[in-house]
């Protein structure tokens, strides 16, 4: 039979194996039945709110049990979660609840959101505690919108992408199909949810019918080796930043678990090479998974880069429920090569409805169904995607087109460089060279002379950056991701 929600998949799973763990966090841990006990007990107090269907909720985001059973406890009412990050402003969260028109706000903390109904988290856990088991006689329609995600812009207004549940079951399985996903799969996600990236890697394991472990921060060292431990975890999901922070903070420590992890998810930002090979070396036998995709069409593409034969750049091959093409500006069909590449373009059940009351925004990327990125690839000999950077960010060197990315990769070789950005630079000649920024590493003197020589060495003569800069700090995201308009 065809699950058409989250929600559903949780409660079919506790039909079928009520005492299997579903989810853990730092406060315990519940089976899927006791799962459904609590989504039912927090779809009673929103009921009693006077939440219903097509009701939108926005929910300061925790990582633990009780967040992702109130966002289950929405979608059975047919409601619509909009959640927004913890501890984010509370005029913040306000202007979201503005933007939706909320039904309710549920927050951390007391705040004056003005007309809109709001509730604390400690209320509606009181609350939820004492409350009846509302039981779902029937589970939302597919088409039918299940949350709106705003993403996390640091200027200009956010944008509420607008998913269906039908979108989420077919990003679960992007996921599940393009891990391997198996039965027993415990899967460690430290990942914030509110974010797209964590969201779907929780929605795949509860399709599959698997546990996840919740951890606050990765930066909880001894608790994440202690979920290791304890639950026998054999799977994790990593945003690039935490990868590194975990490389520099444990050394050698991931290596132990070589045998029991069978793979590590990656996505929401491009990871630095020395941390890729510095993971393939401590996992040889880890599948080891880099996810491309965006919040407007979430897990397109999937990678395992630690196999014989990894190729720089590559992203892989599309997910189960994506298709892929590579279109020229006037977004038509191109057969692509390294020579021709284009702009990336996706269609499929995953991909969003639209931005939220946003028309003209919406038209620039969503026709037809097809999302259309600003990310220029190319499909290979052997028919894997390779990527070279986003549109405008590629350098256009005398008509070589030139990836920003491989420059840093090799800049960050040099152990003096901590970290590096390279983008595009006017040239009267060539329309275009490379211009490298270089943050050192603490005490170390900055020498352009010997970074041009090492570059000179590695990289083809029209790669080699024409200005080389020292800067204090590369500018980056909270998941780690480039902020390459910053150094422009």
């Amino acid at each position: 039979m065809t699950i058409h929600s989250i929600a559903e998949a949780v409660y079919r799973h506790a039909g079928t194996q009520p005492d299997r763990l579903c989810l853990a966090d730092d406060g315990g841990q519940v089976t899927y039945f006791e799962y459904t006990r609590l989504i039912g007990r927090f779809a009673s107090c929103f009921a009693g709110m006077g939440i219903a269907a097509g009701s939108a909720v926005v929910v300061e985001a925790c990582q633990t049990i009780e967040y992702l059973a109130s966002q289950l406890a929405l979608q059975v009412l047919g409601a619509v979660f909009v959640p927004v990050e913890h501890n984010c402003a509370l005029d913040k969260i306000a202007s979201f609840a503005a933007r939706v028109s909320a039904a309710a706000v549920v927050s951390c903390r007391p705040g004056d959101f003005g007309s809109f109904r709001a509730v604390t988290w400690e209320e509606l856990s009181a609350r939820a505690a004492g409350a009846d088991v509302f039981e779902p006689n029937a589970f939302p329609a597919p088409d039918t919108v299940c949350e709106i995600l705003f993403s996390t812009g640091t200027t200009g207004r956010e944008k509420g992408i607008v998913l269906t549940h039908k979108s989420s079951i077919a990003l679960a399985e992007n996921v599940m199909n393009g891990v391997g996903m198996e039965k027993d799969n415990i899967e460690i996600i430290p990942s914030p949810m509110n974010h797209s990236h964590g969201l779907r890697r929780y929605y795949a394991n509860m399709v599959n019918g698997s546990a996840v472990l919740l951890l606050g921060s990765v930066m909880n060292i001894p608790r994440l080796f202690a979920l290791l431990d304890q639950y026998h975890a054999n799977a994790m999901d990593l945003v690039p930043s935490a990868l590194s922070v975990l490389l520099k903070l444990t050394k050698d420590k991931l290596g132990d678990y070589r045998r029991q992890l069978r793979y590590i998810q990656f996505g929401a930002a491009p990871m630095m090479k020395a941390d890729q090979e510095k993971i393939c070396a401590l996992l040889p036998e880890t599948r080891l998974y880099n996810f491309y995709g965006s919040t407007e069409s979430g897990c397109i593409c999937i990678y395992n880069f630690n196999r014989p034969d990894p190729k720089d750049h590559c992203i892989g091959r599309p997910a189960c429920n994506a298709e892929i093409v590579i279109v020229d500006d006037n977004r038509q069909p191109v057969a692509s090569s390294a020579e021709h590449p284009g702009l990336l373009s996706s269609r499929g059940a995953m991909n969003m409805l639209g931005y939220w009351q946003d028309p003209e925004e919406t038209g620039k990327v969503l026709i037809g169904g097809a999302v259309y990125s600003n990310d220029i690839a190319y499909f290979d000999e052997d028919g894997d995607i390779i990527l070279l950077g986003r549109k405008g960010d590629v350098i256009n060197v005398g008509g070589n087109k030139v990836s920003p990315e491989e420059i840093e990769n090799t800049v960050r070789k040099l152990p003096q460089v901590a970290d590096c950005g390279v983008v595009p630079l006017p040239d009267p000649m060539k329309g275009s060279v490379p211009k490298l920024f270089v943050q050192l590493q603490p005490g170390e003197p900055f020498d352009p002379i010997a970074i041009r020589s090492f570059l000179s060495a590695n990289l083809e003569p029209y790669k080699v950056p024409a200005v080389i800069v020292p800067i204090d700090k590369i500018p980056r995201s909270y998941n780690g991701k480039l902020l390459r308009k910053d150094l422009k």
